[in-house]
């Protein structure tokens, strides 16, 4: 199979750098490489021209173009004909060396599979759950594998709010376990959801498909659209075997109150994706749980280093809940 790889890139020179020498160490090189670069400045431009990548080839987007959904759309459309498979990445990953290996041997075992995630490695430690124990409140189990609970989720799961499908499903009422709470089994799961910034997808699908522009600029949300959509068609995997680092750069994000607002508008958007006509009951766990994080994230001006983040998100989260009362995403 031949695939491409596109990037898609802002201010961020440094860091892209770095995951294109991890792309350089694969042991499956892309049949080309796209980046889509929405910077401001010459900076990445410069950066490429310094160090040279086989098969690379750079795109500088005006400002109508920039933004992570419309860069990813302008990048598919311009993938060579002869590539079977379309990879995403963001600008501050960096891969295992059988990273692109994992991945297109997903599709060969799975030859339905019209999309295929990676797994990023380097966010949460796990153990493996010893004979006859039971998890504790303050931990998550699956499949064998244990990880510690966020404060949200043990406060949700005391409530009766936690979510009631496997991670990488979305329920009824929204607010899941993402494929990051996938354990490192280096097993292969059927998902609904990918990360867009280490997913994968056959060409053949952007001939129906593409990234939404409802998701301006930062784009929060957009992959989980995406692959939402995607999967009332057919079927999504990640394997936990194609394993990178994500080390989320904090330039490029925007501030804090955007954020916050970002959060509530875009999950509200994505929960009527899978779910365009809610029970009462869902609504009123869809709504529940938006209260509680936002109420969580109030909290959090009192009890982290950043007090000032913490609040500024939280009204964010406050002012895009009370915006939905007139003027739902559409």
């Amino acid at each position: 199979m031949k695939f491409s790889l596109i990037i898609c890139t802002y201010m961020r020179p440094q860091p892209l750098l770095k995951l294109l020498q991890s792309v350089q160490q694969q042991t499956q090189y892309p049949d080309e490489i796209l980046i889509i670069d929405g910077s401001t400045t010459a900076e990445t431009k410069k950066m490429l021209e310094h160090h040279p990548f086989q098969n690379l080839n750079y795109f500088l987007v005006s400002e109508e173009e920039r933004g992570l959904t419309r860069q990813r759309n302008y990048g598919i459309a311009r993938v060579g004909k002869e590539m079977d498979i379309v990879c995403f990445l963001d600008d501050d990953t960096v891969l295992e060396p059988e990273y692109f290996e994992q991945l297109l041997k997903t599709y060969q075992i799975y030859p339905e599979a019209l999309g295929v995630g990676g797994y990023i490695n380097n966010e949460t430690p796990w153990q493996k759950v010893k004979e006859n124990e039971i998890p504790k409140i303050d931990e998550f189990s699956y499949d064998g594998w244990k990880r510690k609970d966020g404060s949200r989720f043990i406060l949700r799961k005391k409530l009766g709010l936690d979510s009631d499908c496997p991670p990488g499903f979305s329920p009824l009422f929204s607010h899941g376990r993402s494929v990051g709470f996938l354990p490192p089994s280096d097993k292969i799961y059927e998902v609904e959801q990918l990360m867009g910034g280490a997913s994968s997808f056959k060409k053949s699908v952007f001939d129906t498909f593409q990234f939404s522009v409802y998701f301006e600029g930062y784009g929060l949300y957009e992959d989980a659209d995406f692959s939402l959509r995607l999967a009332k068609t057919g079927k999504l995997y990640l394997n936990t075997a194609a394993k990178l680092s994500h080390y989320h750069n904090p330039s490029g994000r925007p501030n804090q109150y955007k954020y916050g607002k970002m959060v509530v508008r875009n999950g509200w958007y994505v929960w009527r994706v899978k779910n365009p006509n809610p029970t009462f009951n869902a609504k009123l766990k869809w709504h529940a749980i938006t209260l509680l994080l936002m109420t969580i994230r109030f909290t959090n001006t009192f009890t982290t280093n950043k007090p000032k983040e913490a609040f500024t998100e939280a009204l964010g989260r406050k002012m895009g809940w009370l915006s939905l009362l007139w003027n739902e995403p559409k």
